[in-house]
């Protein structure tokens, strides 16, 4: 009798005690499920009073500051941070899941296409913006390296054209801008990383400029510009503050401007003839007393991007940096974050984007000042989203 009350009871107690397990486990499950739940993210209202084009960013900036300031409004801090964050796709960039990744985690602004056939990043854009869509993300900026000398090896299957310094007038230059501004347009890209503007001595840089004839630089650039600029294309002068007088590869290592800052000349002219973009270079300055860089590449430093370029030279549009996987820039602890405090609007092939995002996030939530920059560089690049007509529906 003793020996089945015993197991009577222990059997009671094994029962309560599977319950109890069972219990908890179905309120464990329920809390976990509400952790991960997901907020769904609003999309945003766009309703534009009028139609804008490339034009409108420099000459109309009431009517469209308002649109941006309305869009803005509807931003999370995790979408505006994202607004700056440009990862590349493609050989020697990201893969494709990765990049959907980071678009599901509302982690980046726009793509480059990097090494890649027509028929990929095509099909890869189409891809990001139904994601982008259905997520509530803002419409991406595409760029390529579209460059004359460039842009056959980095898009397999675009149309050929000559290199740059093989080009033999300013007419072959339209030409070669259209051709490209086209083959760009097909695929779903808005933003060339071309013309650029340095001298040729440099080896890296020299067959990619119009620098052969130094006469023709300005005035090649500006036609360059132009035709891009007419079909709808962001161009971009590059690489401020000048690549070709330096001796060495910024994709390896930190190079120097050692004095006077002999390329700049050839930025003024493009800026006041409209040109909506500018690539800073890693490469910084030494024994100049107003320009140095302490040893700092030009992206990580404000006296270059934001007390040279934005203010002494009154550059109103987009500042992007060269890579920052490049030797000249990796070096720089926290380069992402250093590049957008000295006034960059765009952080172009992060090391890790999603890293980036994050520490942007953070000093952009802990910095008041820090967070005014972002916040300008956020509304200049959804200025320009609406000038390129990505907003003309509904998001």
């Amino acid at each position: 009798m003793y020996f089945c009350l015993k197991f009577k009871k222990m059997k009671t107690i094994l029962v309560f005690t599977i319950l109890t397990i069972i219990t908890a486990g179905c309120a464990q499950t329920e809390t976990e499920n509400k952790k991960v739940a997901v907020k769904p993210i609003q999309k945003v209202k766009v309703e534009l009073k009028k139609e804008y084009n490339l034009d409108d960013f420099l000459t109309d900036t009431s009517g469209l500051d308002k649109e941006v300031e309305t869009i803005f409004s509807q931003l999370d801090d995790t979408a505006i941070v994202a607004q700056l964050i440009m990862p590349a796709v493609g050989r020697l960039g990201q893969t494709h899941s990765t990049i959907q990744k980071l678009i599901n985690k509302r982690s980046i602004g726009g793509v480059l296409m990097l090494n890649g056939t027509k028929e990929d990043f095509s099909s890869w854009i189409k891809r990001y913006n139904q994601m982008n869509d259905s997520i509530g993300n803002l419409p991406f900026l595409y760029s390529a390296d579209a460059e004359p000398s460039l842009v056959n090896k980095k898009i397999i299957g675009s149309a050929p054209v000559k290199k740059a310094n093989e080009l033999a007038n300013i007419d072959e230059v339209r030409q070669v801008a259209q051709t490209i501004s086209d083959e760009l347009l097909a695929i779903g890209i808005n933003y060339n990383f071309s013309p650029v503007v340095d001298m040729s001595p440099n080896k890296t840089v020299g067959y990619r400029s119009f620098g052969a004839v130094p006469a023709n630089i300005i005035p090649w650039s500006n036609a360059f510009i132009e035709e891009s600029q007419k079909k709808n294309i962001i161009a971009t002068a590059k690489h401020f503050p000048g690549h070709g007088l330096v001796s060495g590869d910024t994709h390896k290592s930190l190079q120097m401007i050692d004095g006077e800052l002999k390329e700049i000349g050839n930025y003024p002219d493009l800026i006041k003839n409209g040109v909506l973009s500018i690539m800073i270079a890693h490469i910084g300055v030494k024994n100049n007393d107003k320009y140095n860089t302490d040893g700092m590449p030009a992206s990580t430093s404000k006296k270059i991007v934001t007390d040279l370029l934005r203010n002494e030279y009154g550059f109103k549009g987009l500042i992007v940096t060269d890579a920052m996987n490049m030797g000249g820039v990796t070096i720089i602890a926290n380069c992402e974050v250093k590049a957008v405090d000295a006034g960059c609007d765009i952080v172009l092939m992060p090391v890790d984007a999603a890293k980036a995002h994050a520490q942007i996030l953070e000093k952009y939530n802990s910095d008041p000042e820090f967070k005014k920059k972002v916040d300008e560089a956020a509304k200049r690049i959804i200025k320009m989203k609406i000038a390129l007509g990505l907003m003309n529906r509904e998001k």
